[in-house]
């Protein structure tokens, strides 16, 4: 069964907008597990333009599938996701410029610093993510890291998917299959959807979670949080 990680930022981003506590993010949280999600993502960035660093205070304790932070790992991430200790941390080399991450780490470059980091974090029992690219590359140098699993950044993936989708997700076929020799579990994230989903959960091996936020969240504006959910648990499930 692949797992559905509900990345709730953008439930975050209407709340601060208008200030207050409209929609509640704890709220929404645990709803998504009382609809069926198994785990719950947030990503706070240093100028918390949706996710707050006090969300993740305040969500530790609701949470009872999974809680996923993602995020780059400057030294005041590092402290928090130390402190509330999450299910998974996944490392994300965005920058405060970006609108969203664009891009996966170069594992080679960066090969020291990341293990480090990584040596913090299963030191305290979190297990950890990397994002990467679906390079062979990128994955085999992963392995070098320490990390317990890789998450492909499915970019590529969805903007090809309607020109040519056979094309467009063998890059990720190759990757997750390297991950998994290499004994390391496969996540996937970013712009997938309730069109595209499917054909890549059925197709890509060896996945066992798929972060899933815009998409999701504005599917839910005209469907419903609840059946919003269902729709992609059951792309998940081939049904």
């Amino acid at each position: 069964m692949i797992r559905l990680s509900v990345n709730i930022n953008k439930i975050a981003t209407l709340r601060n907008a208008r200030g207050g506590n409209i929609p509640d993010v704890q709220k929404a949280a645990v709803d998504c597990e009382r609809f069926g999600a198994q785990s719950v993502t947030v990503h706070p960035r240093p100028d918390e333009r949706h996710i707050r660093y006090k969300d993740v205070e305040l969500l530790r304790p609701l949470i009872s599938t999974e809680f996923n932070i993602e995020g780059n790992p400057i030294p005041k991430f590092i402290e928090l996701v130390v402190k509330y200790k999450p299910d998974q941390v996944t490392l994300v080399p965005d920058n405060p410029a970006q609108l969203t991450s664009n891009h996966g780490w170069d594992v080679v470059k960066h090969r020291r610093f990341l293990s480090d980091v990584i040596s913090q974090f299963k030191k305290a029992g979190i297990r950890t993510s990397i994002f990467i690219d679906p390079v062979p590359k990128a994955v085999e140098n992963a392995y070098f890291t320490g990390t317990d699993r890789v998450e492909l950044y499915t970019e590529s993936y969805a903007t090809d998917y309607a020109k040519n989708r056979e094309q467009a997700i063998r890059p990720f076929i190759k990757a997750a299959t390297i991950a998994h020799n290499a004994g390391l579990g496969v996540n996937a994230g970013h712009d997938l959807n309730l069109d595209n989903l499917k054909y890549f959960a059925k197709n890509v091996p060896f996945l066992d979670e798929v972060s899933i936020g815009h998409a999701l969240i504005c599917d839910a504006l005209y469907l419903g949080l609840e059946n919003t959910i269902q729709l992609y648990l059951r792309a998940l499930r081939q049904e």
